[in-house]
């Protein structure tokens, strides 16, 4: 054993072996700066190096948004240069808060012809939503938020909401359309504010506490710029 192996340094080839990544591959890394400053390898001739143990659980976090986040090489070395134990801290917390929604979404979903029956939902209109992206069922049928559309149009309807008038299944896609992106700074505000300050289980138990809070508070807010809308309307006539 030489005296670099001892101090904690790895070959090549021990590199691969405990990060479960080839050779090669950890050299397209190197190359592309994925793995920290080059100073950080010690060389001890042309042809070998030494690595810092480290390295291993840093390139099985690259292999792992590679294959599960289908991230570009370019944005995982953006994601890694600030703090690579934050980014792992941040993956483990997205992992934990989809871990939980994907078991709560599978318990309790309803078929197609449950909601059919139950909603008096026509299958065309089912058929238009699931298109949109606005309802996104499963093999085992619709979760609990899908219901929860599926009944909010079906109020809308029961209301006056006809298509008869120009109202139709399509006009949902501007609250999709509105949301998304403030559901992705949310998202990245969460993240951001409770990887690394508050252990995971309680940071995912925060986000999942939040969940009818935040729509309650959605809710009421639309409410109140509705309101104001239709009063500045009448004052421009």
């Amino acid at each position: 054993m030489s005296t670099l192996t001892r101090t904690g340094l790895l070959r090549m080839s021990e590199l691969a072996e405990r990060s479960g990544v080839s050779a090669g591959t950890i050299k397209h890394y190197l190359r592309e700066g994925l793995l920290g400053p080059d100073a950080e390898v010690v060389r001890t001739s042309r042809n070998m190096a030494y690595y810092p143990r480290e390295f291993v659980e840093r390139i099985q976090l690259i292999k792992r948004l590679q294959e599960e986040r289908f991230m570009p090489l370019r944005v995982i070395r953006d994601l890694l240069a600030g703090d690579p134990d934050r980014a792992a801290r941040l993956i483990e917390l997205e992992d934990r808060i989809l871990e939980r929604a994907i078991a709560a979404r599978e318990t309790g979903r309803v078929s197609r012809a449950s909601v059919r029956e139950t909603y008096a939902m026509p299958e065309n209109v089912l058929d238009r939503l699931e298109e949109l992206g606005v309802l996104t069922p499963g093999a085992r049928g619709y979760d609990a938020d899908d219901v929860a559309i599926i009944e909010a149009i079906s109020r809308f309807r029961a209301g006056g909401y006809q298509e008869a008038i120009g109202f139709t299944v399509y006009d949902t896609l501007r609250y999709k359309q509105a949301l998304e992106p403030l559901v992705e700074e949310e998202v990245r505000v969460l993240l951001e504010r409770l990887a690394g300050r508050v252990e995971v289980e309680r940071a995912a138990q925060i986000i999942s506490s939040g969940a009818q809070p935040l729509r309650d508070l959605i809710g009421a807010m639309h409410a109140k710029l509705l309101l104001a809308a239709l009063r500045r309307q009448r004052g421009a006539q």
